[in-house]
Parts: C-alpha cells; sequence; structure tokens
C-alpha cells in the first residue's frame, strides 16, 4: 500500500499498529473521510476497519458504552471475538452483540483476554471514549480499576508475524480530547500513542474535489456546460474552492457538493455556494456594489470627515482594492484573508472611528454595520474569553464570544478595534488567526469567518510617549514629519516592545494610514456643523429658531482655536461647555414663562462664564 497516498494520521496508524499497543485518536473523530484508493467517503468505524483489514487483522470489533461490543460492518468479527474472549453473542435488532459495561469491567475483562490470546490479531476500537466517563479529574473507584485494568492488559499483548509485516493485539480509543481521559491513563506511559486527526489539509481537500468526479457538484444540466471549459479554467475554479475551503471538515465539503447540485449553481459561481454555506446568505453584498458606486469614494468620505485628505485618499485605495476583488491577490488563490485591513493612527479626535461608520454607511448603506470594540476593556490576559467565549465547562460557556457571535451574526460589516495597544499582548495574537487566515474558532468549536469583514484598528501610539508623558508629535510639525515619528513608533511598538513583528507583518506597513492634527480652517468647519446641527435640532424638536452673534461665534472659534490639540471632540467638548450647558439651564428655567411661543432665541454675547439669550 502507498502510504504517500494518505493522510499524516492515516500513516501514524499504520505505523504505531507495529509497536504500540494502546493508541489515542483525538480531534476531528466525527468527521467523513475520503479513503484514497477507492475515493469512498466513510465515517471513523468504517475508515479504521477497512485499514485494519487491509493490513491484515483477523478480529476487528468496536466498543461504546451504549450497544457493548459489535461491528455493523461484518457480523463474522464479533462471533470471532466471542470465541476469543468466552463471551455471549445477543442478536439486537438483527445485529449481533456482546453485552458489556465499561463500569463494572465486563468491558476491560473481554479487552483482557483479547490482548492475551495468540490465536488471530484482534483490534478493539473504543469508539467516543470522551463519554465513558463523567469528568477525567473526578472519576470513581470502578472507573479508576476499568482503565488500570486496560494498561495492565496492554502490557502482555501478543504479537504476529503477518505477510505485511508484525501486527500485535491493540486497543484504539476515539476522543475528542486526549484530556477527556484520565491523564494518568497516557501521560508517562511507553505503550501508549496519542495521534491527532486535524481537519483536512490542503492535499486532502484537492484529493476530495479533484479526486472524486466532479460533475457530482453540479446538475446534468450544468455539467454539460463545463464541457465547454479548458482544463486550466477547470483547474483554476477547483483551487479557488479549495482555497476557500480551508479548516472546513470533509462533512463540510461533501454537504457543500450536495448544496451546489440542490442550487443548480454554474461552476463560475462555486464560490456562492460557500457563502451560502458559511454564511447562510444567498446574495453576497460585495458582489452588489457597483465601480460606479464608488468612483468618487474619498469625495464622499470627505463630507463627513474633515481636513484629512491624504489620508482619506489611502483608505479609498485600499478599499477600492476590496470592491475590486483585488485584496490578497499577490497570495496563493488558497488565502482567505478578510477584504481588507486598515491600521488608523494619529491624534485623538480627528477623525479615525468616524471614517469606519462612513466606510460602513458607503458599502453597507448603514453606519452601524460597525462592530465596535474598546480595546481598553481587554487589558487582562484572560480577556480572550468575553471575545472567543468560555472553554467547556467555565462560565459563560453557552453565551459564545462578543467578537465571534457579532461576526456570526452579521459577517458582512467593518469590525473595529479601537486603542488597540490597550489590550493585553496575549489578546493580540488572536488578531494573527484572523489577519493571516481570514477565521476564528470560538470557545463551542464553531469557526467565524472574518473573510468578508473590512478590519480596522485604531491607535494613539506615536503622539504621546506612553512611558514618560512626553509629546512625541504636534501641531505645528508637517503632516509628513508626524507620519514619519508615528509610523517609527509603531515599528517600535510591535517589533521591540511587544515582540509581535509577526502581526505588524500582517497588519502591513503600507495600512497604516496616519491622520494628521486639524488645521484652523477645519476647526471652524467642524464648529459651523456642530453649531448648525443644534440650530436644527432646536428648530425641529422646540419650534424655536436659535441664531448666534457674530460676538458669539468669534468667541466659540477662539476656544475651539485653543483646543486643536483634541481635534474634534475638544471643540465638542467647548461646544457642550459654553453652549449646550446653559442653554439647557435657560430653556429649563424659562419654560414655564411662555418660552415655547418665541420665534427666535438669539446667544448674543458670551463670556467665559456668562451667556445672555435675547428673545425676539
Amino acid at each position: 500500500m502507498e502510504k504517500n497516498n494518505f493522510s499524516k494520521w492515516h500513516n501514524e496508524i499504520a505505523l504505531f499498529s507495529q509497536i504500540k499497543s494502546l493508541l489515542i485518536l483525538e480531534g476531528n473523530i466525527l468527521d467523513t473521510y475520503q479513503y484514497p484508493i477507492s475515493n469512498e467517503i466513510l465515517n471513523l468505524n468504517q475508515y479504521l476497519y477497512k485499514f485494519y483489514k487491509s493490513i491484515g487483522y483477523s478480529t476487528i470489533v468496536f466498543y461504546d458504552n451504549i450497544d457493548g461490543f459489535y461491528n455493523d460492518l461484518d457480523d463474522d468479527n464479533i462471533e470471532r471475538f466471542a470465541k476469543l474472549t468466552n463471551q455471549n453473542v445477543c442478536l439486537e435488532n438483527n445485529e449481533k452483540k456482546i453485552q458489556a459495561n465499561f463500569r463494572d469491567n465486563s468491558a476491560t475483562n473481554a479487552i483482557k483476554l483479547a490482548y492475551n490470546q495468540n490465536i488471530e490479531s484482534c483490534v478493539v476500537i473504543m469508539s467516543l471514549a470522551s463519554r465513558y466517563i463523567i469528568s477525567p479529574t473526578q472519576i470513581i473507584l470502578d472507573d479508576v480499576e476499568a482503565f488500570s485494568g486496560i494498561i495492565k492488559a496492554s502490557l502482555n499483548s501478543k504479537e504476529f508475524e503477518t505477510p505485511n509485516g508484525r501486527l500485535r493485539n491493540l486497543t484504539l480509543f476515539t476522543v475528542n480530547k486526549v484530556n477527556d481521559l484520565p491523564s494518568w491513563f497516557y501521560i508517562d506511559n511507553p505503550n501508549v500513542k496519542i495521534i491527532l486527526i486535524d481537519t483536512p489539509s490542503l492535499e486532502e481537500r484537492e484529493n476530495f474535489v479533484k479526486g472524486i468526479n466532479f460533475s457530482t457538484f453540479f446538475s446534468k444540466k450544468v455539467y454539460e456546460e463545463i464541457q465547454d471549459y479548458s482544463p486550466e479554467q477547470i483547474n483554476k475554479i477547483q483551487n479557488k474552492f479549495v482555497g476557500q475551503t480551508e479548516k472546513m471538515r470533509f462533512t463540510d465539503l461533501n454537504a457543500l457538493r450536495k448544496l451546489s447540485k440542490i442550487e443548480s449553481k454554474h461552476i463560475s459561481d462555486l464560490e456562492k455556494i460557500v457563502d451560502l454555506f458559511k454564511f447562510g446568505i444567498k446574495d453576497n453584498p460585495w458582489s452588489q456594489l457597483t465601480h460606479k458606486d464608488f468612483i468618487n469614494i474619498k469625495e464622499d468620505l470627505s463630507k463627513r470627515v474633515l481636513g484629512q485628505d491624504l489620508a482619506l485618499s489611502k483608505v479609498s485605495d485600499i478599499v477600492k482594492r476590496a470592491i475590486s476583488g483585488l485584496s490578497g491577490l499577490q497570495h496563493s488563490s488558497f488565502s482567505s484573508k478578510p477584504k481588507g485591513i486598515l491600521f488608523f493612527a494619529g491624534p485623538t479626535g480627528v477623525g479615525k472611528t468616524e471614517t469606519a461608520k462612513a466606510l460602513a454607511e458607503k458599502i453597507f448603506g448603514d453606519e452601524n454595520d460597525v462592530i465596535r470594540f474598546d480595546m481598553s476593556e481587554f487589558q487582562q490576559g484572560h480577556s480572550d474569553q468575553k471575545l472567543l467565549g468560555a472553554p467547556p465547562g467555565y462560565v459563560g460557556y453557552d453565551a459564545g464570544g462578543q467578537l465571534t457571535n457579532a461576526v456570526k451574526n452579521n459577517p458582512f460589516s467593518i469590525i473595529l478595534f479601537d486603542e488597540i495597544e490597550k489590550a493585553h499582548p496575549l489578546i493580540l495574537d488572536k488578531f494573527l488567526q484572523i489577519l493571516e487566515d481570514g477565521r476564528l474558532t470560538d470557545g463551542q468549536g464553531n469557526t467565524v469567518y472574518f473573510s468578508e469583514s473590512i478590519i480596522i484598528f485604531t491607535s494613539n501610539l506615536g503622539i504621546i510617549d506612553g512611558e514618560t508623558g512626553k509629546q512625541l508629535t504636534n501641531i505645528e510639525n508637517s503632516y509628513e514629519d508626524n507620519k514619519e515619528i508615528v509610523k517609527k513608533h509603531i515599528q517600535y511598538y510591535f517589533r521591540n516592545k511587544l515582540n509581535r513583528p509577526e502581526l505588524l507583518n500582517r497588519i502591513g506597513m503600507d495600512n497604516i494610514v496616519v491622520f494628521n492634527y486639524i488645521s484652523e480652517d477645519v476647526a471652524k468647519q467642524i464648529l459651523n456643523l456642530q453649531l448648525k446641527k443644534i440650530i436644527d435640532n432646536f428648530a425641529i424638536e422646540k419650534q424655536i429658531k436659535l441664531t448666534f452673534s457674530n460676538i458669539a461665534q468669534d468667541f466659540l472659534y477662539q476656544k475651539a482655536l485653543n483646543n486643536l490639540e483634541d481635534g474634534g471632540r475638544g471643540i465638542g467638548n467647548a461646544v457642550e461647555t459654553y453652549v449646550l450647558n446653559p442653554l439647557s439651564r435657560y430653556y429649563f428655567d424659562n419654560y414655564e414663562n411662555n418660552l415655547t411661543n418665541i420665534d427666535i432665541l438669539e446667544i448674543k454675547e458670551i463670556n467665559s462664564e456668562l451667556v445672555e439669550f435675547v428673545c425676539k
């Protein structure tokens, strides 16, 4: 048998079945698997039976704590096992079984006899062994005796010489996780070999798609149209499909094949089947975007974010790349990276978060399609449980994670991680998989995909030295000078302070967008916009026209210009202090004095403490 045709775990079983008496298979045990020689799709019991029969084992039986010993693939194996171990066979639902209980040692005693006999080579497959006990750390004496009996029996396993090589009687456990078993059962046990069954590798997924008749993915009518495609075209589509299915199980791949046939999709739409399977939607919002809608994206963003022309030019380029489907084109066809990755850096209050909202409105039609996380809430190492969900057995396991739940509910969104430098370094490690593979697995074992999202980080790195409090950039510098300072500090932070250069590499220095301090002209524009919103809302909600005298406007301009380092937030704070607070007091105190009948309320004179309102 040519081993190179098989998976890594298959080859490990073939090797260690000759030299170990106890094997533990953990991981992806509930999947189906493609047997390479025949291309059959089999569950794990079927696969193991076919394998052990092919290498010469005479008796192959399965055990679980519901059915006892059985072999629903070949009843003769149960008859032979019964003779080898002096057991009684019963007939249940026309299936031969040997009733045995793990806890009362009847199953263990049968396994002992199977180990020690030298009549026939025998393998016992203990299926779903994760469920034999309630907890690996709190097991009763009967369980201890059952596991101890198997260890003791394995020490006396008989060996056989066969035409296919040396075989030995063995027991194989299949578990979701090896630590579902008592640790003393396998740790420092030289007779045990733990083998991981991972999700299908790239080669295995390729074999699944290309090793079977590709026509099984399509209806008869669609397959007839495929005949017009060249082998190179089909191979390219197959490769893209393989890339989009990374970390999917064989069960998922088989479901995709059935779904494609049900939907009667054309071969060119095969990737839409992946979207339907991953996200439960038939129409990808990205595919509905047109070139015409985004030809003036920079100008559209500039209407909401003032004074950041250079930064918005950079943002527009990256968004156009995402909309054109060219993101990650330099990577392999198997890449499932996010649609776009952006790192917004710069002073506070200059439009970083507002740009993210503007992008969401432009792309998805709603600024609320921004999934925002304040990373100051994730300063502890265990905070990853808030993002991904608690592991099994811990409080909050059923609730899932904030990030994974949000993306699961809305995979087509902008995900904003505000002030990323405030997160614990262990949290940052979680972003490696998001940025590289476009996916995460939550605490419940569900895979969440980020391939249809734009990831945005914001940061104040490079503005003020966090350790000394020294101002690193200032408003008097040119934009280019400040940008160079910020980028150098970001590099230093990730490479030297955090020792996470790989995270910076995945973000990409070219995706770092530095926002500038706002200028005096922009500050006045922002102030005018805020005052206009107050006037408009006051007119709608209170039916009163509000005006500002020139003296009042000049005063507010001066307050805004004195606070440019705080950006738009500083201007907003000034408006709140000198306009909204006194206006609220005046309105509240004069509400009963027929204020609602006044047509015009003018803010006429203003100083640092007093506001005078003149009614007309």
